[in-house]
């Protein structure tokens, strides 16, 4: 009997240790045959980027910046940004220009012709009349940190001239994650936005500058916000006693935005 029963369990050990192998066989099998599809759709999930829009050959998605708290990484990566079209006809990117834990943060719509050739903000027609009122108003230009919405220069030919375009939803929701670095940044303590565009960047499509000027604002983005016209708005005044008005009423909004960022 003893005999009998060596040999039997002899007989379940090599039945055992057989089935085991083919189940580790299969197992291997089905790991190894899995692996290469986990791997495609991770790489196809990571390499995919987020598509904001797409028409014709053109696509549109949210610019890709650098994990840093250096903002002259974020400039230089700015540099390359290829998020939108508008790269394509643009001299250069006009990233944001001053000290960077400036007091007051000035948002715009998109750099100009002058802006596009000098790779800075604001420093034509409208960046003049700007300079003037931030003096007028009691501000040095030189401690507040000035960039746009949109960072290329979106323009249409007239002749030989280059005529400013008015930047789409597409185009500021691509740029949008620059400005969002720019201000986290910089934290300043008193943002001015400066026209509809600007204003719509941080408030949402339903902002009415003309409503909303002067007035102390707030959002996620900035807890203290000013709204008044563009600069550039003054230059399109029909007469010179429309601009003087208009530009009076500009001047009083950029107080406000001082008394606000003296505040304690």
């Amino acid at each position: 009997m003893n005999s009998v029963f060596a040999i039997n369990s002899a007989r379940r050990s090599r039945s055992s240790a057989a089935n085991g192998r083919r189940i580790k066989r299969g197992v291997s099998s089905i790991v190894e045959s899995e692996i290469p599809l986990v791997v495609a759709v991770f790489q196809t999930v990571k390499l995919q980027p987020e598509i904001i829009a797409q028409s014709g050959g053109d696509v549109w998605t949210p610019a890709p910046v650098p994990d840093t708290n250096s903002l002259a990484k974020v400039a230089a990566a700015a540099k390359e940004c290829t998020a939108c079209p508008l790269y394509k006809k643009a001299t250069q990117t006009v990233f944001g220009e001053g000290p960077k834990h400036a007091t007051i943060f000035m948002i715009g719509e998109q750099p100009g012709d002058y802006e596009d050739v000098a790779g800075k903000p604001f420093v034509g027609p409208a960046g003049k009349i700007l300079n003037r009122a931030l003096e007028e108003a009691g501000i040095n230009r030189d401690e507040v940190y000035v960039t746009n919405a949109v960072k290329h220069f979106k323009w249409e030919p007239r002749g030989k001239r280059r005529i400013h375009q008015k930047p789409s939803a597409r185009d500021i929701a691509a740029c949008r994650p620059w400005l969002e670095a720019e201000l986290r940044l910089v934290e300043p303590k008193l943002v001015v936005v400066l026209g509809s565009t600007a204003g719509q960047t941080i408030f949402g499509p339903s902002f009415r500058v003309m409503k909303e000027r002067g007035k102390v604002l707030s959002s996620r983005l900035a807890g203290k916000i000013v709204a008044t016209v563009h600069p550039s708005s003054l230059l399109r005044q029909p007469d010179e006693v429309s601009r003087e008005r208009e530009y009076k009423r500009f001047v009083a909004d950029l107080r406000v935005a001082v008394k606000e960022a003296n505040a304690r």
